[in-house]
């Protein structure tokens, strides 16, 4: 910084403030919170800025879309005050994250694979016998009920229970006998669980999926969710080079 004071180099708020559309009240709080350095001061008290404040507001405004904006002012006052490595932490710690919702993106998808219908569980031809269908009382228009539906799922009735207590499934109950009875929704829901869970997911990570399904109306609309979600994916990587890049530019201007 002495080298640009030495250079007679001077920017006043307005100056900072005018090429991001912000407001000279804006650059006053970044500075206040830690985001830019310490302003210098005229005689008159008037603060004054160099180009390094000026490489420090588009390290900071280039980290936001990727690290969104408490990150990415948490990484700005840890290079303020000298802490370098600390700032590298939560930029790791950024790309971790978004590792890990890839990989539950690309679990969402995996799942929703499996759940397609195959040529093998379509119909068999006329000509084959058909295969044994279920007990009547466990299947048909009135739904499924849970001990059918945890064999057809290789799983445990007290599972699908506890994927219930969890919102995974939410089953009717029967009005006569006050059993469970999982209709074709829940069914869905209660085999994209199951694909999530062999997948090493936890319940309160696969719920608010499950609640994405629902809020699409099904497995269809959601596919394009998850295009968009990839896109969206994708641009935050990108975003987080981009921040990377400024935020090594404005340690190259510290020095």
């Amino acid at each position: 910084m002495a080298r640009d004071l030495q250079n007679g180099e001077r920017l006043r708020p307005v100056d900072l403030a005018r090429g991001h559309g912000l407001s000279t009240q804006a650059i006053r709080n970044y500075e206040e919170a830690g985001i830019l350095p310490a302003a210098g001061r005229t005689p008159h008290g008037y603060r004054t800025y160099t180009p390094v404040h000026a490489s420090a507001l588009r390290a900071f405004l280039a980290l936001v879309p990727g690290h969104g904006h408490q990150t990415a002012a948490s990484i700005m006052r840890a290079v303020n005050e000298g802490a370098v490595d600390e700032a590298f932490r939560l930029i790791d710690a950024g790309h971790v994250q978004l590792l890990d919702d890839r990989r539950t993106l690309e679990a969402v998808e995996s799942a929703l694979r499996d759940l397609k219908p195959t040529p093998a569980s379509e119909p068999a031809p006329a000509s084959e016998p058909a295969p044994r269908s279920e007990p009547a009382a466990a299947s048909g228009p009135v739904g499924t009920f849970i001990g059918p539906l945890a064999g057809k799922l290789g799983i445990r009735p007290a599972t699908l229970r506890s994927w219930e207590r969890a919102g995974l499934v939410r089953p009717r109950r029967d009005s006569l006998t006050g059993y469970r009875v999982y209709d074709e929704a829940d069914v869905r829901d209660a085999r994209l669980a199951h694909q999530l869970r062999r997948g090493g997911y936890l319940l309160e990570q696969i719920a608010p999926l499950i609640a994405q399904v629902r809020a699409a109306g099904g497995l269809e609309p959601l596919e394009a969710a998850l295009h968009d979600w990839r896109g969206r994916l994708s641009a935050r990587g990108r975003a987080m080079l981009a921040g990377a890049a400024e935020l090594e530019a404005y340690l190259r201007k510290r020095g």
